[in-house]
């Protein structure tokens, strides 16, 4: 079983920070990737780019492709990174969210990893 947790952290979140303290920050997540790693459970974790740093949106409807640059429509939060696990159970998964270190200045979401045709995988 795999599941991802998606950090959703608030736009604009980032400048607001001292480019000290937003290093500090990144290597807090990189140690505890690497910590992760060392228990066998990470299989691939990133941060992302704010969306206002050439992001695009492709939709292709009725052969036709559309591609909308960003910035996009105003939200309040914005994906800032994942981490993807190799994990026995939600309950698993959700205690590794509450150690991550973003919970601390962010949201961790806990998805399970199903196909498109699936509905809910369930808990436990």
């Amino acid at each position: 079983m795999a599941h991802m947790l998606l950090i959703h952290e608030p736009v604009g979140q980032r400048a607001e920070r001292s480019l000290a303290e937003g290093q500090l920050l990144y290597e807090r997540m990189r140690a505890w990737g690497a910590e992760l790693q060392g228990r066998g459970l990470l299989l691939a974790a990133e941060s992302l780019a704010p969306q206002d740093a050439g992001a695009a949106q492709v939709r292709r409807r009725a052969g036709a492709v559309q591609v909308l640059d960003g910035p996009f429509a105003e939200t309040k939060e914005m994906v800032g990174g994942f981490y993807l696990l190799a994990t026995d159970s939600r309950a698993q998964a959700v205690a590794l969210a509450a150690e991550c270190p973003a919970a601390a200045w962010a949201t961790v979401e806990v998805r399970a990893v199903a196909p498109c045709w699936a509905g809910s995988p369930g808990s436990d």
